[in-house]
């Protein structure tokens, strides 16, 4: 169950990334870039020492996340 939630979460956290990078395009690619951005976030703020021990830490790196995929994503699309 904690999957599901957990792919819910991420795949909205993908679409509201597209929305604040100003995305354009299928809403479903940025839920599934979102997935991804999620684990890219948890990855990223680990690396530099950050963990994140409550929800709202969870939230701002999965939007971090989601971000650097988007951004990703836009470059490898170009």
């Amino acid at each position: 169950m904690d999957l599901i939630i957990s792919l819910v979460t991420s795949g909205l956290i993908g679409y509201v990334a597209s929305l604040i990078m100003k995305a354009s395009g299928p809403w479903y690619v940025y839920v599934l870039l979102g997935v991804v951005g999620g684990f890219v976030g948890g990855l990223v703020f680990g690396l530099i020492g950050f963990t994140a021990s409550s929800t709202l830490g969870y939230l701002i790196s999965s939007v971090v996340g989601s971000c650097i995929v988007v951004t990703l994503y836009r470059m490898i699309k170009k």
